[in-house]
Parts: structure tokens; sequence; C-alpha cells
């Protein structure tokens, strides 16, 4: 039991920490309310435990074995976020008919594959909760973190619904959205470097 307690705490931390996914949860939760952002936060999930998944049955070797993979992932994640940062940054806003982006299902999965923090996430976590190639660990493994990592997101995207009963100006919704994109494309800056 302290074993699914260590794993469901590494995946809260990871999943709920501000993040590129979490920085879009939360302008879509802003955006859009918490229901019209569920199919990301579904996407983020199914994205990450894929990646999760593979990363378990390949083996951390394999992506320690080939260090150009790691800096591809890096540059064209770098330049995703970089893209959603933008297109939130420049979104025209107004408060009874939002144009900003609707993050959907794939981007989920694709912000998420193309995150450096999320393949970070999933080499510590592999290395830390599962041995060698116990298919039975990694599938427990894969199954706390979607039922964490979901929540985690989720939170955001809730706190952005939450923000949009304090928002009363379409003004100020323009604010929070240049915020938004302009983290996003600080956190792209910061990935590229790490």
């Amino acid at each position: 039991m302290t074993h699914l307690f260590a794993m469901a705490t590494f995946a809260f931390v990871l999943s709920a920490t501000p993040g590129p996914v979490n920085v879009l949860a939360l302008a879509s939760g802003l955006n859009h309310g918490l229901f019209r952002s569920l199919p990301f936060v579904f996407g983020a999930t199914a994205g990450f435990t894929a990646l999760l998944y593979m990363i378990g049955l390949l083996g951390a070797e394999l992506v320690e074995g080939v260090p150009v993979l790691m800096q591809v992932m890096k540059v064209l994640g770098t330049a995703y976020i970089l893209y959603m940062g933008m297109k939130l940054y420049r979104a025209k806003t107004e408060l009874t008919q939002c144009e900003a982006i609707t993050p959907r299902f794939y981007q989920g999965v694709i912000l998420q594959w193309m995150n450096p923090k999320a393949w970070i996430a999933c080499l510590s976590g592999i290395a830390a909760f599962v041995s060698g190639a116990d298919g039975h660990m990694l599938i427990v493994f894969c199954t706390v973190y979607f039922a964490v990592c979901f929540v985690g997101i989720a939170l955001w995207a809730g706190l952005g619904r939450w923000g949009q009963r304090v928002i009363k100006q379409a003004s100020h919704l323009d604010l929070l959205n240049k915020i938004m994109g302009l983290t996003l494309i600080g956190l792209a800056g910061y990935l590229l470097f790490i």
C-alpha cells in the first residue's frame, strides 16, 4: 500500500505542478469552462499515460542510448509549446463569445508527447517505480498515473472555471490570456535550456 501511495504522490506532484499542459488547461477553463475543457484534459492524460507505457516497455535505455532523440523531442516540443503560447497571446476575447483557442483531445495528446517535462517525468517514474521488465508493475503504475494525472490537470481547468466568476470585463480576460500566453512562451524558452 505504501508503494501505491508513493506512486500516487509522485504522479500528483508532477501532474499538478505548473507546466505547459496545466497552463493550457487553466486558459481553457477560464475561456470555456470545465466541461468544454474535459476533452483536452482527457487527451493530455491519455497522451501522458501512453508515453509512460511506451517508455516502460522500451526501457529508459533506448532513450538514454539515443541522446539525439531527447534533443529532437526538446526542440519539437519547445516549438509546439511556443506555437500554443503565441496563439493564446493573440486570441481575441469577448465575455460572451471567446475566440481564444479551445484545446482539443488530440492537442492534449500531442502536447504531452512533445513536452520535455513529460519525458523527464516518465523516465524518472519508470526508474523509481518499475523494476526491470516487470509488466505487472508497469500496468499498475500507468493506471495510478492515469487517475492522478486526470485529477491534477482537471484541477487547473477547474481553477480557470472559477476565474470566470471573478472576471467581469473582456479586457481582464484579454490580459489573463496574454499573461498565460507569455507564460507558455517563457516555459518553452526554459524547457529548451534544461
